[in-house]
């Protein structure tokens, strides 16, 4: 079995299966790219809303081809009458949004149900006519990555680089509309064109994909990327590429796990892929994983208690926490017995110093300081410059010295 994925991996299992490879990850680069930007629209539900509006033009297709040719597998045609379809749907979308009191959620869940409902029984009129291709169209619900042909991953690449092409030529207006629309509207900048462009994409990316994940999954390759790459990066171009990069990665690793053991499903386990490094992701992301929250949060907290160990110090007052009477023997400031060492003196002057000149701050700029995150936490001289502190020092009154 690990001989056959490492066959798989390493694109020597056979032509069909590399043809197969390369050709989902394009596809989920490409649904990668895209989806970043509805993602960052804040739109991401409606892709879902594409991927069902397909079902019935891809039905209607089918019935007309068949009638007409007796076989209603006809690619190009299921291809055209899918995007119709899912055109018809997003301009009910944005007809649903703009011109009644619906939100574009309640929007997108009607045209979601309608439009599914309507294909499921468009495809079991199919399955009372005598048309020959039945079996195919099923296919493009759950998708039929193994079958893909040769000029099905040329459509799939071309589609990819049209992606790509589009983003690095609009990338600024996209990226405008996305964070502020209103803004982008006074730079001269045309939203709904913008909006329009950014969802056509969409579309395409849905409708190519069909026969590799189909109408159910499809949405998958658009939003889980996206949400991975967001765990790892604040920049909008950099989330981009990282999307794309997982996309591909997910298309990868899903069509090499599928032709380990016959019968495995290949969209489902593309799915699955991604979800795979988006739980990663989650646990173990520098920037925004739970494993970091964690760690920020406790070193955040050891800070708390050893300033508040040391302020205790200089004040001369009774310390009762456990915690904090660990950290300050652990730095080496308090002996087993609970008296302060030398250095731990010495640092409990220091704390006391800085919260007097933080407390005389706050005094003389309050709406300046409102704007400090220290929390007496943050030496004051990484916040303000030399010549601030300078004059602080010298309005600061006398002290007493910490006692032994």
């Amino acid at each position: 079995m690990m001989e056959t994925w490492w066959l798989a991996l390493t694109f020597r299992l056979g032509y069909n299966t590399s043809l197969v490879t390369v050709g989902t990850m394009l596809l989920g680069a490409g649904a990668g790219m895209i989806g970043t930007f509805v993602l960052l629209r804040k739109r991401s539900l409606i892709s879902d809303a594409v991927s069902h509006a397909t079902l019935p033009g891809l039905a209607l297709a089918f019935i007309i081809v068949g009638l007409i040719q007796g076989d209603g597998r006809w690619l190009p045609a299921l291809l055209a009458g899918a995007a119709l379809s899912a055109a018809f749907g997003l301009w009910a979308v944005q007809v649903i949004s703009e011109r009644t009191r619906l939100g574009e959620d309640a929007a997108i869940g009607a045209v979601l149900s309608t439009f599914f409902a309507f294909g499921v029984v468009l495809i079991t009129v199919i399955q009372s006519m005598s048309v020959a291709g039945q079996a195919g169209l099923t296919g493009y619900l759950v998708g039929a990555t193994a079958g893909m042909l040769a000029a099905e991953a040329q459509l799939i690449a071309l589609c990819a680089l049209g992606v790509l092409l589009a983003i690095v030529v609009m990338r600024r207006d996209f990226l405008l509309v996305c964070f502020d629309a209103d803004f982008a509207r006074t730079q001269g900048v045309a939203t709904g064109r913008v909006d329009l462009a950014m969802l056509m994409l969409l579309m395409v990316v849905v409708v190519i994909g069909l026969k590799v994940t189909g109408l159910i999954l499809i949405v998958a390759l658009t939003i889980i990327p996206p949400v991975t790459a967001r765990f790892w990066t604040d920049r909008p171009m950099r989330m981009v590429a990282l999307a794309a990069l997982l996309g591909a990665l997910a298309g990868y690793l899903g069509v090499t796990l599928s032709s380990v053991t016959e019968g495995l499903p290949t969209g489902p386990l593309i799915v699955l892929a991604a979800f795979a490094l988006f739980f990663v992701s989650m646990l173990f992301s520098s920037q925004r994983g739970v494993l970091a929250a964690l760690l920020a949060y406790q070193r955040f907290r050891r800070r708390v208690h050893l300033r508040q160990g040391l302020l205790a110090l200089a004040r001369d007052e009774p310390i009762f926490d456990n915690l904090t009477l660990k950290i300050l023997r652990r730095q080496g400031y308090l002996r087993r017995d609970g008296v302060p060492t030398l250095p731990g003196r010495a640092a409990a002057r220091d704390a006391e110093h800085e919260e007097r000149l933080w407390a005389l701050y706050r005094e003389r700029e309050p709406e300046d300081a409102l704007q400090q995150e220290h929390s007496g936490l943050t030496p004051i001289a990484e916040v303000l410059s030399p010549d601030a502190i300078m004059a602080l020092e010298a309005e600061l009154p006398p002290t007493a010295e910490v006692r032994g």
